[in-house]
């Protein structure tokens, strides 16, 4: 039987969003109203939003609680969330200041990389992890909420011995452990641990202060949900530090949003090194809507964006660059998926609907 948590990452990174129409209100009104309504029929715990327009904030709201029990307001510049997935992204970014450097090189092996990770049927690629194509496998049982203190190197022993799904290049599969294989790779490659070298080339430079490896101890972090038929209670406790490259990190609405921004500005690399990253990979000859690291598709009315969707234990994340639009959307909630992608999809469709209809006035 098929794994449905699997099943649920594959049907929401590979597939284009569908985004719904609503013939009253409109704009930020409409999204207001939305984002109020999840709180309010108690969909989510606490929501932050940050929406930029040409560099400036189009959008930036926070709505519930950080915490239920303390009534802590969700501060949209400063609350930090489980950004799960989006993780990929930024280390995506990391990842290719190395291909610029020349430390790593997308089609290389990635035995040349890590020669002592069991030798499997076929061989795969740098590229093909970052794809997704390689056949590396997903989630099994509790592996999603490991509680457990590995370092990058140590958790591989988790799927090290399992045989690939499929010859490397035939097909697509998306799991978070290809993520802990490139970040793997990085360390070996340049001699430095992952997320030094992310802070040195990423964050500090990108002014990212409110982005990094999940620290108890910092004072405007959420508190992290699940739901049951009953309601929101706290999540289990997990350690994400393995997989940090695929869904470790922890940031803020705002950070999230200037991130984009600084893509959109074409303030990170040069186009060149940056362009397979940023496109669509294909398998069979049928589009993947995956480049490296980066969902890569369209919404169902034709409107080109990059960016991932992420979900963990105690946090789901929207990010998306709409580059024709000028705009980026960060939406972050402190909660395990709580199913109202619908509803985010329908914020995102007003705004942009509300920016495009200015624009031609």
């Amino acid at each position: 039987m098929p794994n449905p948590i699997t099943t649920y990452l594959k049907n929401l990174f590979a597939k284009k969003r569908l985004i719904g129409d609503n013939v009253q209100l409109q704009g930020v009104v409409k999204a207001d109203a939305l984002l109020n309504d999840l709180v309010n029929k108690k969909k989510v715990p606490g929501l932050a939003i940050t929406v930029v327009k040409d560099g400036k904030i189009h959008l930036q709201k926070g709505y519930g609680y950080a915490d239920m029990e303390d009534k802590t307001a969700i501060n949209p510049r400063k609350t930090i969330f489980r950004i799960a997935s989006v993780s990929k992204n930024i280390a995506a970014t990391a990842l290719a200041h190395m291909v610029s450097e020349g430390t790593i090189d997308l089609e290389a092996s990635f035995y040349d990389y890590v020669p002592y990770f069991p030798v499997k049927k076929y061989d795969f690629t740098i590229r093909q992890l970052a794809s997704h194509t390689a056949g590396i496998r997903g989630y099994r049982g509790t592996e999603y909420g490991l509680n457990k203190c590995y370092t990058i190197k140590e958790s591989i022993e988790i799927f090290a011995d399992d045989a690939l799904l499929f010859e490397p290049g035939t097909d697509y599969f998306y799991t978070s452990y290809d993520w802990v294989l490139i970040s793997l790779a990085m360390q070996e490659a340049s001699g430095i641990p992952f997320e030094e070298y992310v802070q040195k080339k990423v964050l500090n430079p990108l002014g990212m202060e409110s982005t990094f490896p999940e620290n108890s101890d910092y004072k405007q972090l959420a508190s992290f949900y699940s739901k049951n038929r009953l309601g929101f209670r706290k999540a289990i406790p997990v350690n994400n530090y393995f997989k940090l490259a695929g869904g470790g990190y922890l940031s803020s609405s705002e950070d999230i949003a200037n991130f984009g921004q600084a893509y959109l500005e074409n303030k990170i690399l040069n186009k060149e090194v940056l362009s397979p990253f940023m496109t669509s990979e294909k398998v069979n000859g049928k589009k993947t809507y995956y480049g490296l690291g980066w969902q890569v598709s369209e919404d169902n009315k034709g409107r080109q964006y990059y960016g991932h969707v992420g979900n963990g234990v105690g946090g789901y994340s929207n990010f998306y660059v709409y580059p024709k639009q000028r705009m980026v959307f960060a939406i972050l909630i402190n909660s395990t998926n709580p199913n109202v992608q619908d509803v985010l999809d329908k914020v995102v469709d007003a705004l942009i609907s509300e920016s495009t209809q200015e624009s031609l006035v």
